[in-house]
C-alpha cells in the first residue's frame, strides 16, 4: 500500500502550523532513545510493500512499513538474506524503523553494518519535500551520502518512505563451535582470529564460554572447526543460540536492570569487573552490561579505550539524569544541529528522540 501522498500532506500540515511529529511504524524499537513528546503521530504501519527485488543484481527496494519478515521471505525463495541480521524485538519490526535505529546483528563485523548495505532512500524531510538519494547500485554517490546518514539517524532528519538495500546469498553451511575458556583468553583468540582469513560469521563470550558461529563451503567451515577445537552444537541449538543472542531472549537480557552497550575498538582489554555483568558481541568490540551501579565510571572507562557507551534498555526505574546516548563534544553537537536544521528547519521531526535540542 503506497502511503506517500497522505503521509507528505500531513508533514506539509505540521511544516505550515509548526507542529512536531512523532514518527511511528511497529513500535518494536520505540524503548530505544529518548522520549518523544509531539504534537501528533505519523504511521507508517501502513506504507508497505516491496517495490523492487532483483536477485542477479543483489538489490531490494522496500517501502518503509515493510515488516522484515515478508522481506526475509521474499530474500530466502531465492537463497539470500539480509547481510547485517538486523535484530527485529518484535514479530512486525519494519525496514524502516531498522534503518532509521541502525542497529546490526551477530554478523555485522563481519559482513558490514546497516549503512553500509544502504544503497538508496526516499524520505520526506521537515518541510514535506519528496526528496531521493542514492539509487541500486554501490558506487552511485558523488558528493555527500546522503543515504548512509539515514541509518541510526532516529527518525530526527527527515521521514524514510522507501530504503533500498543490498542483499547477498546465504552460506551454504552454518555450524556453531563452543569453548571454554577465559575472558583473556576469548579476546586473545577473537584478535587473533581477526588478522586471518577464518569462516567465523559471529561471536559471543558469556558465562566462560566463547561462541563462534562458522560460515560458509563445508570444507572450509570443517576444516577450521578441527583447528579450533572445543564442541559442537547441534544445527538447531546453535541456530536458536543466534537468534535468541539477536533478540536479546538469551536469560542474560531476562532482568528488569538498565542494559548498556558498549562500542570498543578491538584492542580495548577486559573491562572491570565491578562495572558489572556482561556479554561480549563482535569479537569483543560490542560488550552488553547489567547491573550497572556506576555509569559515569564505566562511560569514562570506554572513551579513554577510544569507545563510547549507550544506555539501550532504562530497566524498570529508569534514572532521569541518565544520558542515553554517548554527550557529545561541542563541536560534533553543533555540526548534528546544522544537519537537523538543513533537513528539518523547524524540528518538527521526532524532536529529542536523539539529544535533547535535536
Amino acid at each position: 500500500m503506497d502511503g506517500s501522498a497522505e503521509l507528505r500532506a500531513q508533514v506539509r500540515e505540521a511544516f505550515a502550523k509548526g507542529q512536531s511529529l512523532e514518527i511511528r511504524g511497529s513500535g518494536s524499537k520505540s524503548f530505544y532513545g529518548r522520549p518523544v513528546c509531539a504534537d501528533g503521530v505519523v504511521d507508517l504501519g501502513r506504507h508497505r510493500g516491496i517495490l523492487a527485488y532483483k536477485p542477479s543484481e543483489l538489490f531490494l527496494t522496500a517501502r518503509a512499513g515493510t515488516p522484515l519478515r515478508e522481506i526475509d521471505a521474499a530474500l530466502a525463495e531465492r537463497g539470500q538474506m539480509l547481510p547485517f541480521e538486523p535484530p527485529r524485538f518484535g514479530p512486525n519490526a519494519s525496514i524502516g524503523g531498522t534503518i532509521a535505529c541502525g542497529l546490526s546483528g551477530p554478523r555485522r563485523p563481519y559482513a558490514g553494518a546497516v549503512k553500509d548495505h544502504i544503497l538508496g532512500v526516499r524520505v520526506l524531510n521537515g518541510l514535506g519535500e519528496d526528496l531521493r538519494f542514492g539509487g541500486t547500485v554501490l558506487k552511485n554517490v558523488a558528493g555527500y551520502d546522503v543515504a548512509r546518514l539515514m541509518a541510526g539517524s532516529l527518525g530526527s532528519l527527515a521521514l524514510i518512505l522507501e530504503v533500498t538495500v543490498k542483499v547477498l546469498p546465504r552460506p551454504a553451511v552454518e555450524h556453531t563451535r563452543v569453548l571454554e575458556c577465559s575472558a583473556a583468553g576469548a579476546l586473545e583468540a577473537m584478535r587473533r582470529w581477526a588478522l586471518q582469513s577464518t569462516p567465523i560469521s559471529a561471536s559471543a563470550y558469556l558465562d566462560g564460554v566463547l561462541y563462534l558461529r562458522l560460515s560458509g563451503q563445508e570444507h572450509r567451515v570443517r576444516n577450521f572447526a578441527e583447528t579450533i577445537g572445543g564442541e559442537s552444537l547441534k544445527d538447531d541449538a546453535g541456530t536458536a543460540f543466534w537468534e535468541d543472542l539477536r533478540e536479546q531472549r538469551l536469560d542474560f537480557f531476562q532482568k528488569d536492570d538498565s542494559l548498556w552497550r558498549l562500542s570498543l575498538p578491538a584492542a580495548a582489554p577486559t573491562q572491570p569487573e565491578h562495572f558489572g555483568v556482561s556479554l561480549w558481541e563482535w569479537g569483543g568490540q560490542q560488550r552488553w552490561l547489567r547491573a550497572v551501579s556506576d555509569p559515569a565510571a564505566v562511560r569514562q572507562w570506554a572513551h579513554r579505550q577510544g569507545g563510547h557507551t549507550t544506555c539501550f534498555r532504562a530497566g524498570a526505574t529508569p534514572n532521569a539524569d541518565t544520558d542515553i546516548f554517548e554527550p557529545l563534544p561541542r563541536p560534533l553537537f553543533a555540526l548534528h544541529q546544522r544537519l537537523k536544521a538543513a533537513f528539518d528547519p523547524k524540528g518538527i521531526l521526532n524532536p529529542g528522540r536523539f539529544y535533547a535540542g535535536l
